[in-house]
């Protein structure tokens, strides 16, 4: 359709802008709490919780303080929150076994959660990076980051995920094949119910960092993860990757990191028009709140504009360290 475009003065842009009524009745994207999913940091310990200095606000936190945090983000009408477990480096090893077992951290908390908090979704990370000695998503042999061998192992883990009580599983680790071999594993097991998030384009980006140590895996990382994460250059692999996934079982996808990366979340949702979610990193978090409280920048205007270009990029929800923040000046 092409579009009937009069002349000034019959045109006045501006006419649509005189009033926030007018405004609000022409908004073409709208940001609620329901499209924010929080995501959390636990830690061993009882009625605990330390700081992440790379992220100032940010902590993690012991099984019962992540249970107050679900039901805060859950009043919040916050809908979502996603876990990630701490390991130290002297708990990790390079067979990654407490990756699936059905006690570590990450799974007690995902009892935790759906035995006091049972209306709020709870997602999880599939990758062995917060257990491997070595800091990469899959296992290191002779230094290269093996691909069949890790997918058999992220199986396990998906499966002491779903046995816990977890609603949405996250691949984050980038193998090729897991997706389908998950799906797989979930129909096999009873698990058919448990919907896959997958980190389907998820790039080698320098906006991890303040990520990693909040998982402690920034002194153990060893080299880099360019051979399995996406190349920032390319978007059309991108659109390669998201299909295969769909193809795979995913039912959802993920475009990690966010802002750097609007272009790809609208290509997404444009090509393929299925629920398709960013992820405002742990260094787009960082910077802006540096920024704040340098006063550089206005926090709360700066945060929800962020998260708003998101939703106008076509994203149907956002992972956001914000999201109680957000969620507060939104309800408010």
């Amino acid at each position: 359709m092409t579009p009937i475009t009069p002349a000034f003065p019959a045109l006045r842009l501006r006419r649509l802008r005189s009033s926030p009524a007018l405004r609000a009745l022409v908004r073409q994207a709208h940001l609620s709490p329901a499209d924010l999913i929080l995501p959390l940091f636990v830690q061993d310990g009882r009625d605990c919780e330390s700081a992440i200095p790379s992220m100032p606000g940010i902590t993690r936190k012991s099984v019962d303080r992540i249970v107050t945090a679900a039901r805060e983000a859950r009043d919040l009408g916050i809908p979502a929150v996603c876990l990630f477990p701490y390991t130290p480096l002297s708990a990790r090893t390079a067979d990654c076994a407490m990756a699936w077992d059905d006690d570590n951290i990450a799974n007690r908390a995902i009892r935790a959660i759906r035995d006091a908090v049972p209306d709020i979704a709870v997602m999880t990370d599939i990758a062995l990076d917060p257990y491997n000695i070595d800091g990469h998503d899959g296992f290191v042999r002779e230094g290269r980051i093996v691909n069949d061998e890790t997918v058999a192992a992220l199986v396990r883990m998906a499966l002491a995920q779903a046995r816990a009580g977890a609603d949405i599983l996250g691949p984050s680790d980038m193998m090729d094949g897991r997706v389908g071999a998950i799906r797989a594993a979930l129909e096999s097991e009873g698990f058919g119910d448990v919907a896959i998030l997958s980190y389907s384009a998820k790039y080698a980006s320098a906006f991890y960092g303040p990520f990693r140590d909040a998982v402690g895996a920034t002194a153990a990382l060893r080299g880099d993860k360019n051979t399995y994460q996406m190349d920032p250059a390319n978007g059309d692999e991108a659109l390669r990757l998201v299909a295969r996934d769909l193809a795979e079982g995913a039912d959802m996808v993920m475009v990690k990191p966010g802002m750097p990366y609007l272009d790809i979340c609208r290509r997404v949702k444009d090509a393929f028009g299925v629920p398709t979610f960013a992820y405002q990193v742990s260094g787009e978090y960082a910077m802006l709140s540096a920024a704040a409280a340098n006063g550089w920048l206005d926090r709360d205007k700066v945060m929800l504009e962020s998260l708003m270009a998101f939703r106008r990029a076509g994203c149907d929800g956002i992972l956001t360290y914000f999201a109680p923040e957000a969620a507060r000046l939104l309800q408010d």
